[in-house]
Formats: structure tokens, C-alpha cells, sequence
């Protein structure tokens, strides 16, 4: 048994709802650098979005495992899912460290559709990566707190309806270790935006709705806190977590794309007499990737499981997004040389795809940032910064 036999009902039903949308719509969603809303909708209505939120409050109660393989096939439909993997992965600190009124009060919501929670606000324009280092304060003044700075690159605001948001509760100097005094909240963005919240969309490459924000004595209410203040550096880190193995699985989806694309052109394109992927030169760089995609689809598979099983998933999760980020960045720039001067154009869908999946190299981590990680904790060579 391969892993694309693994979860055959999740995969058979999200196949047959990603069909239901062509490559034109996503085609034209892209050259309007709009949002695809019929698919987000379609995706919530059929449950597929709810796949983490359990049952009790009207989700599907699935683990991040089939949550994976959920993200896998919309990318491997030829769809992106950018648009909405927010709410897969914000789910987590919700689930994990919110309280139960704060549960029974969204995740009925979410899970039916009525609310998004698309949007984590947790990097900062001055501190990237750094995130015990953030800038962004939250002052307690009675039943509120009032939060005061700025986040970049915060997806999906305009989007959603709700946001995790990391903030500095202790000053850093007031604290024994720099990752404690950070605390968690679940902002409202319909009341915030435009209150003390103010929304800078950024025009980037790929057609991905992301933003600056700039908070100016925002208030948030007291029972919006989830979990202990002081603790949400340790929170956020299972969501970051998640976060990092479901676009693993989403590369592993773009990376399986472009193996097919290429290996269909291959046989079909015949020049000089012959189908081109009768040359060892197109049909050995398809084979190649095709193995690293398959290398990289196990390293996700071992990081779900592990965070499945509450067990430590920090380096798993950041090895398989650095496996399949590259993988599939390695299969996009095989399957757009082998279709020529032909990937280049918009009808083919190959341009779209590889300036969707050229982002993971970047976002939500630099692939040499996984590389420090790995070399410091799991090698245990000495920190490079």
C-alpha cells in the first residue's frame, strides 16, 4: 500500500469537491488577484474545514493526520490551499488551551461556517523569526487589556472574523527566560478593525491576501486571554507546530501535481518523432522528484503522527516542511522545463502553481532557519546566532 491509498474516503470526497472547480475558476480567481469564496464555502459547508473541531461542538473530531491529507488533496486538485489552511492550524491553540466557555462559544460557530478563524498575528516587521522578541505590548486595565504595536504579513484579515494574537504581556527585561511574559488572545476583527486596528494589505507575488497591521490601543476583552497570560509562547509552539506539517502535506499535494503535469506532457508532446519523455534528460528529472516527493510525504506522515500522540513533533514537523517545500519546489521548475515555452502560459495552470509553492521556501519559515533548528537541537552543534 502506497500513502496515496492511505484515508481513501477523505481523499475520494475532497477530490470530488475540488472537482466541482475547475482549473479555469482557480485560473481566473488568480488573474483578478481576488478570493475564491465558492470554494472556502463549499469547503466549510462540507465540513472539511471543521475536520479538527470534535464532534461534541459540530466538527468532525479527525486528527491532524486526515486534517494532512484534507490539506494534500485540495493542493493536488490544482488548488491552493493558502486561502484557508488558517483555520486547520489556528485551531489547535484554541483546542488545546482555550477554556471551555471559550469553546462552547466558537467552535459551534466555526464549525458551522458562521465565524472564519483564518488569521494568526504572531511576525513583526522588526523581529521576523525572533518572536520572544516581539514588540507588540498587552497592558491589563481592568477587564480589558489594551494592546499597542504592529504585526506584518498577517493572512487572510480581511478574510476572517477571527484572530489568534501573540502579544508581550511581562517586559522582556522582567522575565527570567525570554520566552516567558508572551499571552495569547482571540481577537474579534469584526469590532477591531477600524478601532484601534488598522488593516495594510501588501501586493505580493502570489495571489495570497496578506497584510500589515498597526495597533493603536486596541482593547481586548479580559476573557478573550486563552489559556494563562505569560504562557502563549508555549502555546503558539503547538500550533506552529501544525502549522508546519499541514503545508508539509500541502507541498506533498503541489509536488504530486507537478510530477503528473509533467509526466502526462511527457508522453503526449511528441518532437523529432517521439513523445519528449522518451529523452532521459525529461524523463530522469521527473523520476528524480517523483522520489523526493514520495521521501517527503513519509516525513510528514511520521510529524502528524507524533503530534497525534501529544509527543514532542518540533523537529519532525520542521524536517517534513523543509523536505517537502524543497521537493516541490524542485518539481515545479522540472515540470515548468519540461512543458517549455508552454508552462509559461496562463491556460496551462504551471505558472500559477509555481509561484504558489515558490513561497514555502520562505513562509511560514525559511528554509535555513529549519537548518539552524536542526543543527542546534537535534545535532547539537553550537547556535549560529
Amino acid at each position: 500500500m502506497t500513502t496515496a491509498d492511505l484515508h481513501a474516503d477523505i481523499r475520494a470526497g475532497v477530490r470530488g469537491l475540488c472537482g466541482r472547480f475547475g482549473p479555469e475558476y482557480f485560473r481566473r480567481v488568480d488573474q483578478e488577484r481576488g478570493y475564491p469564496e465558492e470554494f472556502v464555502d463549499a469547503l466549510t459547508k462540507a465540513g472539511w474545514l471543521a475536520a479538527l473541531i470534535p464532534e461534541e461542538y459540530g466538527g468532525s473530531g479527525l486528527n491532524l493526520t486526515e486534517a494532512s491529507v484534507i490539506m494534500e488533496e485540495i493542493n493536488r486538485s490544482g488548488a491552493n490551499s493558502g486561502a484557508c489552511h488558517g483555520q486547520m492550524y489556528n485551531m489547535g491553540t484554541l483546542l488545546r488551551h482555550g477554556s471551555q466557555e471559550q469553546k462552547r462559544r466558537y467552535l459551534p460557530r466555526i464549525a458551522s461556517g458562521e465565524l472564519r478563524l483564518q488569521s494568526m498575528g504572531v511576525t513583526e516587521p522588526t523581529t521576523g523569526s525572533d518572536t520572544t522578541r516581539i514588540k507588540t505590548t498587552a497592558v491589563r486595565a481592568g477587564d480589558r487589556y489594551i494592546v499597542n504595536g504592529q504585526k506584518v504579513w498577517i493572512s487572510r484579515v480581511q478574510h476572517s472574523d477571527l484572530m489568534i494574537l501573540l502579544a508581550r504581556t511581562t517586559p522582556l527585561p522582567e522575565v527570567k527566560k525570554k520566552s516567558e511574559g508572551l499571552s495569547i488572545f482571540l481577537v474579534d476583527l469584526r469590532g477591531a478593525i477600524g478601532h484601534g486596528m488598522t488593516v495594510r494589505p501588501i501586493a505580493n507575488m502570489v495571489n495570497h491576501e496578506t497584510n500589515e497591521l498597526f495597533l493603536d490601543n486596541l482593547e481586548i476583552p479580559a476573557e478573550n486571554l486563552i489559556g494563562e497570560e505569560g504562557k502563549g509562547f508555549r502555546y503558539i509552539l503547538d500550533g506552529l507546530n501544525a502549522e508546519r506539517a499541514l503545508i508539509a502535506a500541502e507541498c506533498v499535494g503541489d509536488g504530486y501535481w507537478f510530477v503528473d503535469k509533467a509526466t502526462k506532457y511527457a508522453n503526449e508532446r511528441i518532437v523529432f518523432g517521439k513523445p519528449i519523455g522518451q529523452n532521459q534528460g525529461v524523463s530522469f528529472p521527473i523520476a528524480r522528484v517523483y522520489v523526493d516527493v514520495q521521501a517527503a510525504d513519509l516525513m510528514r506522515y511520521k510529524a502528524c503522527a507524533l503530534f497525534d500522540a501529544r509527543q514532542p513533533c518540533g523537529a519532525e514537523a520542521n524536517m517534513a516542511l523543509l523536505l517537502a517545500s524543497t521537493a516541490s519546489w524542485e518539481a515545479a521548475n522540472v515540470c515548468l522545463q519540461v512543458h517549455g515555452g508552454f508552462g509559461f502560459a496562463s491556460e496551462y495552470d504551471v505558472e500559477r502553481k509555481f509561484r504558489e509553492t515558490r513561497l514555502y521556501q520562505v513562509a511560514p519559515i525559511s528554509t535555513n532557519l529549519i537548518l539552524s533548528y536542526v543543527a542546534e537541537h537535534v545535532l547539537g552543534l553550537p547556535r549560529s546566532f
